[in-house]
């Protein structure tokens, strides 16, 4: 987690790597705290961020603030962004907020082909320095994520929808970074293990070896090893199964490929270890996880 001192001295943002469901359009998900990605951080994608629960310090671009349940926040691409709680050490707290997130080329989509949605760019035009809603705002895009969490089909579309109008009706929202305020991406990204995270990403499907990302990022293996888990709240190993287990479940929800094809094409090397790593993650074996998504999808084109 990042250490705040005061506004000339914020340490430079963590890249963090989002997996968007290459089956999807965006990517909605909830956490709680302590979590990984609580520290001060910045993505391609724009989120948008509703607490749920807790009091704390909120921290966006140069913007130094606090934040309350139902404190609801639009950031754009590249905008560092964080969000502290103030609960006692060792304390833990199941579900701290809702994100949702989604790349500008999709809002672009959207807007150029549904002529209802061309307020999407002057909604993250302001995204750029961060955009704060009202309350009641925040009040009423709860149930909306609340439901995206396990909707599926054209409901996930639909409820988009409204909640991005539900946004753009909000004539009380504020920008948070001030008006000069402004994200330089290529400077974050040439910090060694913004880099690294990057090439993880690109080359996911490819044999990584800690060692051989300790040299691309000019640490030794040890460094390397303290200074990822420092970045990342996780070790190198846990942190790259995750990442392939995320994309083994889109090719497992959205395609018709073998379990084992899957296996080798998400950088496993052998079907019992990925097996093995899917039952820790997420509680079910591939298959089992395929079938249930294929019966869900099915209950939500049917109550369309």
């Amino acid at each position: 987690m990042a250490v705040f001192c005061d506004r000339g001295r914020v340490p430079g943002p963590d890249l963090e790597l989002v997996e968007v469901p290459r089956n999807g359009s965006f990517k909605v998900w909830s956490h709680g705290y302590p979590f990984r990605t609580v520290r001060w951080h910045f993505h391609p994608e724009c989120e948008i961020h509703l607490i749920t629960a807790t009091t704390g310090r909120a921290f966006v671009g140069d913007h130094i603030g606090t934040f309350q349940p139902g404190n609801l926040v639009l950031t754009g691409p590249n905008l560092p962004h964080n969000w502290i709680s103030d609960i006692p050490q060792g304390t833990t707290v199941s579900q701290r907020c809702l994100v949702l997130q989604f790349t500008a080329e999709f809002a672009s989509g959207v807007s150029a082909l549904f002529p209802e949605m061309a307020f999407l760019k002057t909604l993250l035009g302001e995204a750029a320095r961060g955009v704060e809603f009202a309350p009641g705002t925040g009040a009423a895009a709860r149930p909306i994520i609340d439901e995206l969490l396990t909707a599926a089909g054209g409901r996930r579309l639909e409820l988009l929808f409204a909640l991005l109008g539900l946004l753009q009706a909000d004539g009380r929202r504020r920008p948070l970074a001030s008006t000069g305020y402004r994200a330089v991406p290529a400077e974050t990204m040439n910090q060694p293990l913004n880099h690294v995270l990057a090439h993880i990403s690109r080359n996911l499907g490819h044999d990584l070896r800690e060692a051989d990302l300790a040299a691309l990022s000019g640490y030794s293996p040890s460094a390397f090893c303290r200074a990822f888990q420092r970045h990342t709240g996780m070790t190198f190993v846990s942190y790259v199964n995750g990442l392939r287990i995320s994309r083994a479940c889109e090719l497992l929800i959205g395609s018709q490929r073998r379990i084992i094809d899957i296996c080798f094409e998400v950088g496993f090397s052998n079907l019992s270890n990925f097996n093995r790593q899917f039952l820790a993650q997420k509680a079910m074996p591939p298959s089992a996880f395929r079938n249930h998504h294929r019966s869900q999808a099915a209950i939500g084109a049917a109550a369309l």
